[in-house]
């Protein structure tokens, strides 16, 4: 058996037992791919997968077993890589942060420039997308760290730890008949067309249970996975909008984020939806390069490397905020 037959069965089980789409992914033959597969089958002496003709229907009770062990295995492997770069190539390397859009955009900027400044020869990738992307990004090992509010926590390959609390703000432009209410009750939203978050992103759901939980049923007029898109439909009088507080925090200084603000009036909105927890993940057993764990300082004071390693180790669960 070998590492080739492994990284098959893995991205065959990915690729929802569609063994072209393995084969385009790791670039090779599907027949390639069929034939290594049935060869670690007789060296192991049992099926891997149920098969349908040349079809793959599903894994077998001791295909799942054989799939732990993989993913463990090739985990390990990667491990190994990043041990040798990290005492190899010292304080150099590329760090690939999954996050979503909000994350990027309001709260990465100052810990990817400071991690930058200690680690000039580190290279930042970041890569966006809803929460289950980030998730899977980080189960696939195309990430090493992710960064999000809903969803990281629903799987057992990932651990999770609290990052920052955080709520939303209702923002309506000056002169609204809102800009004067510190404190909007739900009633009164519900009565405005409103404009937030595409129900995937960023605390959306806590609002939606809200409104469910006061048998209210408000409009939403627009939906968007950026809060700067949000604002500006708010600027033009679209609706009341629901964004993350993060999002109208100004820019030291002034600057761009505090001009696209000018005219909007904010309200924190805590007390209706409640606080929100955004978190940082990692692949259960992966091994962390040590700027790995300085930018996770660099995210929260809380996030200790100590804190990191006793949580990646299976120690303690207690890790709420």
């Amino acid at each position: 058996m070998n590492l080739q037959q492994f990284r098959f069965v893995r991205e065959a089980v990915r690729r929802g037992l569609n063994l072209t789409e393995a084969a385009r992914a790791l670039h090779t033959s599907q027949p390639g791919v069929s034939k290594a597969i049935l060869e670690l089958e007789e060296e192991l002496g049992v099926d891997i997968f149920v098969r349908h003709g040349k079809r793959l229907r599903r894994l077998t009770p001791p295909g799942e077993h054989v799939l732990r062990s993989i993913e463990r295995i090739l985990i390990e492997l990667e491990n190994l890589r990043r041990i040798g770069q990290e005492f190899s190539a010292q304080d150099s390397g590329t760090l690939v942060i999954a996050t979503t859009h909000t994350q990027a955009r309001y709260v990465l900027p100052a810990a990817v420039a400071a991690l930058r400044q200690r680690f000039p020869a580190v290279r930042v990738v970041l890569h966006q997308g809803n929460p289950e992307q980030v998730a899977q990004m980080l189960l696939d090992g195309s990430a090493e760290i992710g960064l999000a509010t809903e969803s990281l926590d629903d799987y057992d390959e990932l651990i999770t730890l609290p990052c920052y609390d955080w709520q939303h703000v209702v923002v309506v432009p000056e002169g609204h008949a809102l800009a004067a209410v510190e404190r909007p009750t739900l009633e009164q939203l519900a009565a405005e067309p409103l404009v937030s978050y595409h129900p995937s992103f960023t605390g959306r759901r806590r609002i939606d249970q809200a409104f469910a939980q006061r048998r209210l049923a408000p409009t939403f007029v627009l939906e968007a996975i950026d809060a700067d898109v949000i604002k500006t439909y708010v600027r033009l009088g679209l609706g009341v909008g629901i964004v993350a507080e993060m999002a109208m925090r100004p820019a030291a200084g002034g600057g761009a984020d505090a001009q696209a603000d000018a005219g909007l009036v904010g309200h924190p909105a805590g007390h209706l939806f409640g606080r929100n927890v955004s978190r940082v993940a990692f692949r259960r057993g992966a091994y962390l390069r040590h700027y790995v764990h300085a930018f996770a300082e660099l995210l929260s004071d809380r996030l200790t490397r100590p804190l990191i390693e006793r949580a990646l180790a299976g120690g303690g669960s207690d890790y709420e905020l």
